[in-house]
């Protein structure tokens, strides 16, 4: 049986690791559980030129179109699709991921609110025992934020900023994105190889990095 992975995409900067972390479950034959917000689709057009439809079905169509091919399945889910499977604790995912997170949707889950699916999903995530993973926006952070980020780690929550690694010797934006969602699939336990780690031979021969 395929494993259950819950993926939102919010309105916060970020949306090429959103995108790319879709992709790589699905190559890992995983089953995505997608929600996205009104302000993602503004700032997938912003940021990646993609025009993310508004209808839930027709995202579906649109993904499954584009990634064709990919051994995993994917459903996707409206803002209020209240009876979608993850809107219940008697049939979470395996795991969430809020990739990218606005601080508004992070407060809002940090505060135990359920306004919408995407965080009434992380709500039922975090009391049933699952994994929520949040890849907040980029910086800087203020009290509050750092906060709300404390008071969810104490929750169980997993607060992943994109900040990406070096070592790598990273080539272009790609190695970048690469890197972070290569961090996000590790805390997922799905495989993969986006990039080589720490220790492991590289194209040079060598086991470390020069």
């Amino acid at each position: 049986m395929p494993r259950s992975i819950c993926l939102a995409f919010t309105g916060a900067s970020g949306m090429p690791y959103g995108i790319r972390l879709l992709e790589c479950l699905l190559v890992a034959g995983c089953h995505v559980q997608l929600l996205y917000s009104q302000v993602a689709q503004i700032v997938a057009r912003q940021e990646m030129n993609l025009e993310l439809p508004g209808r839930a079905s027709e995202a579906e169509k649109f993904f499954r179109i584009r990634f064709a091919g990919l051994p995993g399945t994917l459903s996707v889910y409206g803002r209020e699709e209240w009876f979608a499977p993850v809107a219940s604790g008697s049939n979470p995912p395996e795991a969430m991921i809020v990739c990218p997170c606005t601080m508004g949707t992070l407060a809002s889950i940090a505060q135990g609110l359920a306004s919408n699916l995407i965080e009434r999903a992380a709500d039922v995530v975090l009391k049933e025992g699952r994994k929520l993973i949040l890849v907040p926006r980029e910086t800087p952070f203020s009290a509050i934020h750092l906060e709300n980020m404390l008071r969810l780690s104490r929750a169980g929550a997993v607060i992943l900023p994109p900040n990406p690694g070096f070592y790598h010797h990273p080539q272009d934006v790609q190695d970048l994105v690469d890197f972070v969602v290569a961090r996000l699939l590790d805390q997922i336990g799905v495989e993969h190889a986006l990039m080589r780690r720490w220790g492991d031979s590289g194209s040079n021969g060598q086991g470390e990095f020069s």
